[in-house]
């Protein structure tokens, strides 16, 4: 474990961009493999499936294309997004470092700006790649966006403030890389989880407003 630990602090140090795609990637796919299980455990002891009737099969098209999402949009742009974050906390606003204003203003910003755009593009990407036309990625965003985002929205902010006050910068994009294997696995099961009774209703109580 130490000696993959350097290793992987060698690898940030000499190529960081490369290193948070690389992880991202591989993290996204992790989680995606282990949301496709989850889902089909619940699915199984609800509908009294046997293992005799249906085995658990991964849809590697679904792998992949959840994978290419941390590949191609959370290493690239998550480190371009934290290490510009950083820098404009304390350049910009002249923040003092470890303040309690320096990190409420980095959860703040998180929260409202790439936490919204990430859930965009995922579901986005989910749906594009998938084959679906516009009209029913419209209808996918509508039942599914509100919901994650909600949910997200009351974890994420705890899991920012002990990034942003206790870990230092070069390795804050690790830290929120491991936190995105159990997003992944979030994000992953409710894009399955379709017309689920619990996502109607959010739907209906936001167009009854």
């Amino acid at each position: 474990m130490l000696n993959a630990w350097k290793w992987y602090q060698r690898c940030m140090s000499l190529h960081p961009v490369k290193t948070q795609v690389v992880s991202s990637g591989i993290l996204w796919g992790v989680g995606d493999i282990a949301a496709q299980s989850i889902t089909y455990s619940s699915a199984r002891k609800r509908l009294q499936i046997s293992d005799a009737d249906k085995d658990f099969k991964i849809d590697w098209k679904r792998t992949v294309v959840t994978s290419m999402f941390g590949f191609g949009f959370v290493g690239p742009v998550g480190h371009l997004w934290y290490e510009g974050l950083d820098r404009f906390i304390r350049q910009r606003l002249l923040l003092q470092q470890g303040s309690v204003r320096f990190v409420a203003s980095k959860v703040a910003m998180d929260s409202l700006i790439f936490g919204p755009f990430e859930l965009f593009v995922f579901f986005s990407h989910m749906g594009l790649s998938t084959g679906k036309t516009v009209d029913q990625l419209k209808e996918d965003l509508k039942r599914d966006f509100l919901p994650a985002l909600v949910v997200e929205s009351g974890a994420w902010p705890f899991v920012q403030v002990v990034n942003f006050r206790y870990v230092p910068v070069r390795y804050q994009l690790l830290y929120v890389n491991l936190f995105c294997l159990l997003d992944s696995v979030f994000l992953s099961w409710l894009e399955q989880q379709k017309d689920a009774s619990w996502k109607q209703w959010f739907s209906s109580s936001t167009s009854s407003k």
